[in-house]
């Protein structure tokens, strides 16, 4: 879509949903979500990541139709009203097909393209950018004792045999990014070695998006169970992510984020034109 990933990007996340982890129910009407997005763009997010579906852990899957109608009015919304590329968080091909009809320019499927193959054929006729995501499972049981033989190397595989299969079906590779899935069918100690080795990612060739933003693993390691009091263990978890050279962040705390990585830039970098 344009974008530039000589530094990082943050990618702002909009739950249009009335159960999702940490946000539940808050953007759930197209006001209050569209609101937010401009709030997000003029923080600094570079783009707007819509989802219309919760995949906490235990979520129970939802209709195409009840998807299309929290997610349009507000794609709508934002791409007629703010010049930031918007995505959409979904698994089902005709989501996305509304999605896009509204102003989207992604897609972003937490399922890695395993749910509908018809979310395939519809992102490689349109030659669709998209963001291929790893999970064990699906989001009803995906944190019932997850077990890999190697964590790094079982998801690695994974993503790059879904590479190749988008590449044959004829997305163009430059326009794949990749997601290991924190979260997704990992224990804390799985999500804890992801995010100490994400570089190891950088050998698929693509651009590297890391979701760990007020998640579980950030609760069990600092203590703090309210999710939206996890901004400080997020932002750890990005500048890990950033210092291993990922090119994006999926947050909820667009602000917070923005401001840790302007200095985190200007310390690492010596991104600074100020006086």
């Amino acid at each position: 879509m344009g974008m530039s990933f000589s530094t990082p990007k943050i990618m702002g996340i909009l739950n249009v949903t009335p159960d999702s982890f940490s946000d539940g129910g808050q953007y759930a009407k197209s006001d209050s979500a569209f609101k937010e997005a401009r709030e997000m763009v003029k923080a600094g997010a570079d783009i707007i990541d819509v989802g219309g579906e919760s995949t906490r852990p235990g979520a129970d899957l939802i209709s195409s139709d009840v998807e299309i109608d929290r997610i349009v009015p507000v794609i709508k919304q934002i791409s007629q009203n703010l010049s930031k590329p918007i995505s959409i968080d979904t698994r089902k091909a005709a989501v996305a097909k509304a999605a896009v009809a509204a102003g989207a320019g992604l897609v972003n499927d937490v399922s890695g393209f395993t749910f509908d193959d018809a979310l395939l054929e519809f992102c490689a006729s349109k030659k669709l950018p998209i963001c291929v995501m790893h999970a064990q499972g699906d989001p009803t049981t995906m944190q019932d004792q997850p077990k890999y033989a190697d964590v790094l190397l079982d998801i690695y595989d994974f993503l790059h045999s879904q590479i190749a299969k988008l590449v044959a079906a004829g997305i163009p590779k430059d326009a794949i990014i990749a997601d290991p899935g924190i979260g997704f069918g990992k224990t804390l100690q799985h999500n804890l070695t992801l995010l100490n080795k994400i570089s190891i990612f950088h050998g698929l060739g693509v651009p590297i998006l890391l979701g760990a933003s007020r998640k579980g693993f950030i609760g069990k390691v600092s203590g703090e169970q309210d999710a939206q009091s996890r901004v400080g263990g997020s932002i750890a978890a990005a500048l890990t992510a950033v210092s291993q050279g990922v090119q994006i962040v999926r947050v909820h705390d667009v602000a917070q984020t923005r401001q840790a990585l302007a200095v985190w830039q200007s310390i690492t970098l010596g991104l600074f034109d100020g006086a």
